[in-house]
């Protein structure tokens, strides 16, 4: 099985088919970003995808992730093979969102019954070394949110050197130290509360009692931050560390409009 293949550098992001998302998915294919992983909460349906294909031209779309507790195996592969007979290339499933005390178990037996759609072509949100076993035996590979480059490390090695490595990194386009981290705190925050993403933060060193302040050292492994080339900087760690791909999360610290604007000052320093 060869690697999927996005490109160095990607979105994630959360559209629905409002005329202002598919507008902001064709500004950043215009921009000449080659996949947007599209973020599972904000996602309203499969329909959604389909619009967002049938908007653009080449981009690629990876749902990053569908809730394996929200949508069923028939319907993921009847979307799955209805846009590759039409749009080829250009979906890749991607899943997660097995709560419970048996994850490993639910997410098992959902892809045992996802096999219409080709283990090439769907990937797993994975953070745990278990998680990222069954990414590596049962799919594409892997994404993860919320690492250091030190665990992206970490993953290639479990993953091993056929499969795909996409990290989710969140990014602040802001020079300014305290309002960028300040912005970075307020998302991250959010996380340490999800008892998976708490275990990751801790297997990677963090200690718990750090989650309360989330320090400055803690933000700024995190999250990358400062002027287009500084951010650059911080994301091809990543790439070094053994990614293949680095969907930018650009978070501004506004809810609401797509951060077309940060991607399109982001693009020179991360497509060229």
């Amino acid at each position: 099985m060869s690697r999927l293949a996005f490109g160095p550098f990607g979105i994630t992001t959360g559209l629905t088919s409002s005329p202002e998302s598919l507008e902001a998915a064709t500004a950043a294919e215009e921009l000449g970003y080659p996949a947007i992983w599209l973020s599972g909460g904000p996602l309203p349906g499969l329909r959604t995808v389909t619009d967002l294909i049938q908007a653009t031209n080449t981009i690629k779309f990876v749902p990053g992730i569908l809730s394996v507790d929200k949508y069923g195996p028939a319907d993921i592969t009847a979307t799955y093979e209805t846009l590759e007979a039409e749009y080829p290339g250009r979906f890749t499933v991607g899943l997660g969102g097995a709560h419970g005390p048996h994850p490993l178990a639910v997410l098992g037996r959902f892809l045992d019954r996802l096999d219409a759609v080709p283990a090439d072509r769907r990937v797993l949100a994975a953070l745990g070394p278990r998680m990222l076993e069954l990414a590596r035996d049962r799919t594409a590979g892997a994404y993860p949110f919320l690492i250091t480059p030190a665990y992206t490390a970490e993953a290639r090695a479990i993953l091993g050197d056929d499969k795909l490595l996409a990290v989710n990194h969140l990014v602040v386009v802001e020079p300014d130290a305290d309002r960028a981290r300040a912005i970075a705190r307020d998302t991250i925050s959010f996380f340490t509360r999800i008892p998976a993403y708490a275990a990751s933060l801790e297997r990677m060193g963090f200690p718990r009692s750090d989650f309360a302040t989330l320090p400055d050292p803690m933000i700024d492994a995190l999250a990358a931050w400062g002027t287009p080339d500084q951010i650059a900087t911080k994301l091809h760690e990543h790439l070094a560390a053994g990614a293949d791909h680095v969907a930018i999360n650009v978070i501004t610290g506004i809810t609401g409009p797509q951060p077309v604007n940060q991607w399109r000052t982001l693009a020179p320093a991360l497509l060229t």
